[in-house]
């Protein structure tokens, strides 16, 4: 049986908890939040899990050495006191990514990086006589250099492309919201499967794509054609495989409806061409319509979740855009749970509508918030 290692598994602002409790739920160990990470403890064929199914996770990193350094000879000395022959031929591909914070280091993390790969490809000219070879676009071995004040911990990157490459996107739309930010986003709601669900402004579909995906128990990363750790010396295809289908086993059915609308033509039909990419076209139906134009149309306890357009997206003026959501909401929408992201926090004051939670997070670079309204049902009053 493998021993439980240590791993960290990065995410973006504000989802910390939440990819915590993914990892709680898929049974991991010592669970530790971090800032934009969680570390926890697992062992091959949990990390073969974690992959395959967390939605909020951008890659898994699996930890092989720390180090205390406090200058480039010990960065270079460090590196060189691994055994890399363990994790790469010589005749193989890598490539380094370096982040540095450190009174110590003055240098950019891109300058780390070329002394990191010289170390590495020293270790090997000295001892074999050759030298592996450097690959940016798809290297056998991706190596994490993460110096933190005078703390030097060297990863392998079991994930390979970031994992918000789910394999399904083939187009887009301007903008595009990330598939983890909107995988977070849906699990931030509470939205477990057990209601309906809207996105009345759905872009290219992937708010529509990662809710589906939820409320199906569909993993995450299904539909990717590979992992790094595929390459890696120890990959066990036979352990791989059957846990692939142990979570496919777990897929279930849904009576509720998820309706996506934009007023876009051509967003329509790259948010179907989505759907279709992810075998998700039973599940989910999109509709070209006007959201101000529109009523729910569904019976009962509905989340609807949105990305509207901000910033330069939006072509319109901003006071009266927002206005215009909240006006919507509260005349065409009762019983439902509303959720959207911005980062116009000018524009959420003209929405008209009470939150009942605000969540920061970042959208790429951008800081924004993560807003609820609730919007009851019946005679119930509404607060303004």
């Amino acid at each position: 049986m493998d021993v439980n290692f240590k791993m960290l598994a990065t995410t973006s602002f504000g989802l910390e908890g939440v990819l915590a409790d993914e990892l709680r739920n898929l049974g991991a160990q010592k669970v530790t939040e971090g800032v934009r990470s969680v570390s926890f403890f697992g062992d091959k064929g949990f990390m073969y899990k974690a992959n395959l199914s967390l939605r909020t996770a951008i890659r898994i990193l699996k930890p092989i050495n720390e180090f205390k350094i406090f200058d480039e000879v010990d960065l270079t000395k460090s590196l060189q006191k691994i055994k890399w022959e363990d994790y790469l031929s010589v005749d193989g591909t890598f490539s380094i990514n370096a982040v540095v914070n450190s009174k110590f280091f003055t240098t950019n993390s891109h300058y780390i990086s070329l002394k990191s790969k010289d170390a590495i490809a020293d270790y090997f000219r000295h001892k074999y006589h050759k030298r592996p070879n450097v690959d940016i676009q798809e290297p056998d071995l991706k190596i994490h250099v993460h110096i933190q004040h005078d703390n030097l911990t060297v990863s392998i990157d079991s994930s390979g492309d970031s994992l918000h490459k789910r394999g399904y996107r083939t187009a887009t739309n301007i903008a595009p919201i990330n598939e983890v930010l909107a995988a977070g986003m849906v699990l931030l709601s509470g939205y477990d499967g057990n209601s309906h669900f809207i996105d009345p402004m759905c872009g290219s579909g992937t708010i529509l794509i990662e809710a589906a995906m939820i409320a199906h128990h569909i993993p995450a990363n299904i539909n990717r054609k590979s992992f790094a750790f595929e390459k890696w010396a120890d990959f066990d295809a036979d352990l791989y495989e059957l846990i692939k289908q142990a979570l496919l086993k777990k897929i279930r059915s849904n009576n509720y409806k998820i309706i996506g609308y934009d007023k876009a033509p051509s967003a329509v039909l790259k948010a179907q061409d989505n759907i279709e990419n992810a075998n998700l076209i039973d599940f989910i139906t999109v509709e070209q319509r006007n959201f101000f134009e529109t009523e729910k149309q569904v019976d009962g306890p509905t989340t609807l979740l949105f990305n509207p357009p901000y910033g330069e997206r939006l072509q319109i003026e901003t006071a009266a855009f927002y206005k215009q959501i909240g006006d919507t909401l509260k005349h065409h929408y009762p019983d439902t749970t509303v959720w959207f992201i911005t980062s116009d926090f000018e524009g959420l004051k003209h929405v008209g509508l009470k939150t009942s939670k605000k969540i920061p997070l970042k959208n790429g670079d951008l800081d924004c918030k993560f807003v609820r309204y609730d919007m009851y049902a019946g005679t119930k009053k509404i607060n303004n």
